[in-house]
């Protein structure tokens, strides 16, 4: 028997290939700010790069992008830079495992600059990136027993001297740091601040576990913008 070679899975996977890595070849982008407004093009599509399906999948800034610094801005524009790039092959997955740490990687450092005033963003610049992103991992308060379950638009992620809980679908924080005698727990938000703004905070004999104390502020963040809604309480 015959095999069809444009639906063999093999082939599906080598097509998904060929197109990630034309991607690469060619894709540019080019961001400009136009009476003050930010604006991004797709050069190889000759069209303005929108925020629209990057909204359904996390709403930083529903008024649009930005660039430059670590921002519900620039993070609406890396989650919508990714979500255009990687279309045929990671998909929606894609763009919301990567998206912060691609906007404070690349996104915050773009700058509208040289005889055009603009920024330029490749294929290559994003496979550059991606290559040096590392998966997250969950972590636990204690280092050891697994954590109480998290809402599902919260994950728990890797920094070098903390425990940061990060909300998927805005820029609020959890940010779990131990001293020698209590634990510091600060829920806070970055929204368009150059660095995030505190909300609550909690202190804890370093004896205590904080996991309920993690639980009461990820809960607080959610009754404060409805994960689903994206509005404010």
């Amino acid at each position: 028997m015959k095999t069809n070679s444009t639906n063999h899975p093999r082939a599906a996977v080598q097509d998904d290939s060929e197109r990630c890595q034309a991607n690469a070849d060619h894709v540019e982008y080019v961001g400009m700010r136009v009476d003050g407004t930010p604006v991004v093009l797709k050069l190889t599509e000759h069209e303005r790069l929108s925020p629209d399906r990057s909204l359904e999948l996390a709403r930083h800034s529903p008024s649009g992008f930005d660039w430059g610094y670590t921002g519900s801005g620039p993070a609406q524009l890396a989650c919508a830079l990714l979500l255009d790039y990687y279309y045929y092959y990671y998909y929606e997955s894609g763009a919301h495992q990567h998206y912060i740490q691609f906007r404070n990687a690349v996104v915050s450092q773009l700058a509208c600059d040289g005889p055009a005033d603009c920024w330029h963003l490749t294929g290559d610049d994003i496979e550059a990136a991606r290559a040096e992103f590392q998966d997250n991992h969950p972590l636990t308060p204690d280092g050891g027993e697994p954590s109480p379950s998290l809402p599902a638009n919260w994950s728990a992620v890797s920094r070098s001297v903390q425990t940061v809980f990060q909300r998927r679908d805005i820029d609020h924080y959890v940010v779990l740091g131990d001293g020698s005698e209590e634990w510091l727990i600060l829920l806070c938000a970055q929204g368009d601040r150059a660095y995030p703004a505190p909300l609550d905070v909690r202190t804890l004999p370093v004896e205590d576990d904080p996991a309920p104390a993690v639980q009461e502020l990820v809960a607080e963040s959610n009754d404060l913008v409805d994960p689903k809604e994206g509005d404010v309480r």
